[in-house]
């Protein structure tokens, strides 16, 4: 017969897990204890991205990288900890572009990202938009510094 404190605490993740937002049920935790959340973006939520605001002109929408709950010596970060990073960090994932981004004479190549990319971007660049879950920044096009093939390549220290 199972311990009825395991049943208690079994029930309790799955309470967690049913509870969380749509944005949050994106993130996947990493294989070891301490790891990055990484999102997945196969599992955004269709319904999630038709909420959210469409940007205007030359803006572009991203959600932030979401970095690591605990350090290397095991200190579990606080989730003011992981906000602050969350607001300084340079990279992201781009959710939806403007219907005039990378128009004109300036962009004459072309496109720099398109949705579903990853890409650098300034430290403090954007409008930060809060979102059940967490947030999302709005860029203007020109404030994309490069696109990043793999966000676990980039170190994220904060």
């Amino acid at each position: 017969m199972p311990n009825p404190s395991t049943l208690a605490m079994e029930e309790q993740w799955k309470k967690e897990e049913a509870d969380k937002s749509a944005l949050e049920k994106a993130y996947q935790s990493g294989k070891k204890k301490g790891d990055a959340t990484t999102l997945d973006p196969n599992k955004l939520d269709s319904e999630l991205l038709d909420q959210l605001p469409s940007p205007t002109g030359w803006r572009i929408m991203i959600l932030p990288y979401k970095g690591q709950g605990q350090t290397e010596g095991g200190i579990v970060l606080t989730s003011e900890t992981r906000e602050r990073q969350q607001i300084g960090t340079l990279l992201g994932y781009v959710l939806k572009v403007g219907p005039q981004s990378y128009d004109g004479e300036r962009f004459s190549t072309g496109p720099c990202c398109k949705p579903g990319d990853w890409v650098l971007i300034g430290r403090y660049s954007g409008s930060r938009i809060q979102i059940e879950g967490g947030e999302i920044k709005l860029l203007n096009d020109d404030e994309i510094i490069a696109t990043v093939p793999d966000p676990e390549a980039i170190l994220h220290q904060f």
